[in-house]
């Protein structure tokens, strides 16, 4: 039986980012990742400090566990991590899921192609900028979309870019080119992932977001685009489990 490296199930909470933003939803965050971005608001899945608090949990354990946190106060699950697209074997717990009326999120780099991909409703690929430190691998990420067009999964899937500066702009143009037909967010990055307090992080994030809007506006290779905020850290700031 798979058990899988589960390294929190939190929730009910509202998704902050990309095409579910706003979305009331539960979380299971796995341990692990293929990049480690300069930038990363989640390094505990993969630097090890938190390698102690993983679980090797069941597709039944998640569930059992995503009902008594949950209880019947949601439908809807992403699976997040890291990287949850490490997981060869995911495909057991997302039919779980979905079989309990459940529907299923999951965000990604576009670093490897699933099989299970097929499945996802919610399916975010957010290629990394170069503020982040990391290549993108256009070959693997050119598959990985090919495989869901030719499955017609398209009308689930979204690209999603990450935001802190002009050459990061330029990178998302770059990405809105290479696949105009599928929906397109960019969003503001968390510059400042020690600062404790929410309003200040606030003010923080929503100059940043005025910067984003304004440039988007003067752009003429971004039209067919959705501008976003991180809604999570707007009300929570850098607060863990929310």
């Amino acid at each position: 039986m798979t058990r899988y490296p589960v390294l929190e199930i939190f929730g009910p909470t509202i998704q902050g980012e990309g095409m579910v933003a706003g979305r009331k939803t539960m979380f299971i965050r796995t341990a692990g990742c293929d990049y480690s971005c300069s930038w990363c608001d989640s390094a505990f899945t993969w630097d090890g400090s938190a390698k102690e608090e993983i679980k090797m949990l069941t597709a039944s354990e998640i569930m059992t566990r995503l009902h008594a946190i949950g209880q019947d106060q949601f439908d809807h699950v992403t699976i997040s991590g890291g990287n949850p697209a490490l997981l060869k074997d995911l495909d057991q717990l997302i039919q779980l899921l979905q079989q309990n009326q459940l529907e299923v999120a999951i965000e990604t780099q576009g670093t490897r192609w699933q099989s299970w991909f097929l499945l996802i409703d919610d399916l975010t690929l957010s290629p990394k900028p170069p503020s982040s430190g990391m290549k993108t691998d256009w070959n693997k990420l050119d598959t990985i979309i090919n495989h869901l067009r030719d499955n017609n999964r398209l009308a689930h899937t979204s690209l999603k870019i990450v935001v802190f500066d002009d050459q990061d702009f330029q990178y998302a143009e770059t990405v809105h080119q290479r696949y105009p037909d599928l929906l397109f967010y960019i969003q503001v990055g968390n510059p400042d992932l020690m600062e404790t307090e929410v309003p200040q992080l606030a003010k923080l994030l929503l100059e940043k977001y005025q910067w984003l809007i304004n440039k988007t506006i003067k752009s003429t290779k971004l039209n067919k685009v959705r501008v976003l905020p991180q809604l999570h850290t707007l009300i929570w700031g850098n607060k863990r489990g929310v």
